[in-house]
């Protein structure tokens, strides 16, 4: 059975930092795109990041560059989010998702690809 379990959400002032983990189990990191999206309360869900499991190539949405950083660990089936400087539009549930074929991690962000399995989400509250 294929599942992605997200931990590390809470709260946190704004300018905090918190590390999400994503942990995947039925299948290897070997040729997946992972991602990370949210979804804030009465707003559609949006891409935050995304990762090449293959090569580690990575893209990130406009409203996190610079702030935020995705990196994964396979031999662990492992993929991380380091969220710095949040801020309070931060604040969603935030969900990791998978793709099978690691090329397409260009055009996860924006949604362009159907993604295979979701986790349930955890949730971060960013205070101002």
């Amino acid at each position: 059975e294929v599942q992605l379990v997200e931990s590390g959400g809470g709260l946190v002032q704004a300018g905090g930092s918190l590390r999400l983990s994503c942990a995947a189990s039925g299948f290897t990191f070997d040729d997946y795109a992972i991602g990370w999206f949210r979804q804030a309360p009465g707003k559609e869900r949006e891409g935050v990041s995304c990762i090449s499991s293959s090569n580690g190539n990575t893209d990130y949405a406009d409203s996190v560059k610079g702030r935020f950083t995705i990196s994964s660990d396979n031999a662990k089936n492992t993929v991380f989010l380091q969220m710095n400087n949040l801020k309070a539009e931060d604040t969603a549930v935030y969900y990791c998702a998978a793709r099978s074929g690691s090329h397409y991690f260009i055009g996860c962000v924006r949604g362009h690809y159907a993604m295979d399995y979701w986790g349930k989400g955890t949730l971060v509250t960013v205070s101002s």
